[in-house]
């Protein structure tokens, strides 16, 4: 999660939501987040919330200050999500576990938190359970695990092919690992595999970039993100930017890489749902992420997690440490909340659904945005598809602006 959090409003210690909030839980859809906050090496882009330290807290230390003992603390915080979403029925139809490095925790550890999401909360049919991956903490062993827990979709962390992009981003899985990570993963049963990627880092040519596409898409996975690396403030990278040891990432070699993957990834039978991630079919798209972006509800579950439910959008405090202390002290491990307006939830709605390839619901929009809606059209960056706006190939270069020009 990112590494600085809004001030935002107190929450009460029991963690309990507005009557407003709780009001049709069950009735939208609902997951569960879970962040893992530990990695074995800090990339130098990352501004997530990620510790390196084997163990956080002294030893006696309330359970989930350490990587030994997250588990312990998290399938704790579960059950507080039950207690205060009462006695409704919420089956859960994503699970996402990130981080930092998911895997760096057991199988066993693992399926903990899954099986008491299920006994709390209740798992729907057809659940989709990911975790995020780096290939060098996997083996086919562990994948086995993981399916016998119950996971049924897996994202390893590729970023790319080439040894010189990964040590800029400071990433130490060796790249030929990947391939073997996705065979065993297809070994080990699981229903969807997925590989994300990052392009523009300062090295990076257009021909290592269009080498990393190549290695991914011969792995024939079910879906790919690729994102543009973003410079994030207080990263060991925006240091180096800073004081001119590697170059700001391009804007117009942003641009052709992100053609070029578009293009590359359409070749290879996926298609785009987001602006940055494209699936084989329609049942390969990421439902966990496609729940964030239609505005429906979660339960953030961990250091730094945000939840929402209902308009309300609360995060947990950053810390292992101070994160296991509330919780081993039966108390909220929210840090603040804020209750989002009507004009905040239709902002949002525009920011996120103009996004997706089933596009924006026109009716979102007020007055000035519908008379923004011709010009765009003519540009060439918005198609009208019934009453529906959809961004074309320009538009996905330009998401940001027209959005803004949508807002204005």
């Amino acid at each position: 999660m990112p590494s600085a959090l809004p001030a935002g409003d107190p929450v009460p210690a029991s963690g309990a939501l507005p009557a407003a909030a709780l009001a049709g839980v069950g009735e939208r859809p609902f997951g569960v987040y879970v962040h893992v906050p530990f990695c074995t090496v800090r990339c130098g882009y990352c501004d997530f919330n990620t510790y390196t330290a084997e163990e956080l807290g002294a030893p006696g230390s309330a359970p989930g200050a350490s990587r030994a003992t997250y588990a312990v603390a998290a399938v704790e915080e579960v059950r507080r999500a039950r207690r205060v979403l009462g006695d409704r029925d919420v089956p859960v139809e994503t699970v996402f576990i990130g981080g930092g490095t998911p895997t760096l925790l057991s199988p066993a550890d693992l399926g903990s938190i899954l099986g008491a999401i299920d006994a709390e909360l209740g798992l729907a049919p057809g659940v989709e359970v990911t975790t995020e991956a780096n290939p060098d903490s996997v083996d086919l062993r562990y994948l086995d695990g993981l399916r016998e827990a119950g996971f049924t979709r897996i994202s390893f962390g590729m970023q790319s092919a080439l040894p010189h992009v990964l040590r800029v981003l400071d990433r130490t899985h060796d790249p030929e690992r990947v391939p073997a990570a996705v065979e065993w993963a297809r070994a080990a049963g699981f229903d969807q595999v997925s590989l994300d990627l990052i392009y523009g880092t300062p090295g990076e040519s257009l021909e290592d970039w269009e080498t990393s596409l190549d290695v991914a898409l011969a792995c024939a996975p079910d879906h790919v993100s690729a994102y543009a690396l973003i410079v994030e403030e207080g990263t060991a990278l925006a240091r180096q930017v800073r004081r001119g040891e590697v170059a700001m990432p391009d804007d117009d070699d942003l641009a052709d890489k992100y053609l070029l993957a578009d293009e590359r990834m359409g070749a290879a039978g996926l298609g785009w749902y987001e602006v940055s991630n494209w699936s084989r079919d329609d049942g390969s798209r990421c439902r966990h992420n496609v729940l964030y972006w239609t505005g429906a509800d979660w339960w953030g579950i961990g250091p730094g997690a945000h939840s929402h439910v209902g308009g309300t959008r609360w995060w947990n405090v950053k810390h292992p440490v101070a994160y296991a202390d509330r919780i081993a002290a039966g108390l909220s491990p929210a840090q603040a909340r804020e209750v989002l307006s009507e004009e905040d939830r239709r902002v949002e709605r525009v920011l996120l659904e103009l996004r997706l390839a089933d596009g924006l619901d026109r009716a979102v929009l007020d007055r000035a945005g519908n008379a923004a809606v011709p010009d765009l059209v003519g540009r060439g960056l918005l198609v009208e598809r019934a009453d529906r706006l959809v961004l074309t190939r320009d538009g996905r270069l330009l998401a940001d602006a027209v959005v803004r020009d949508l807002l204005s």
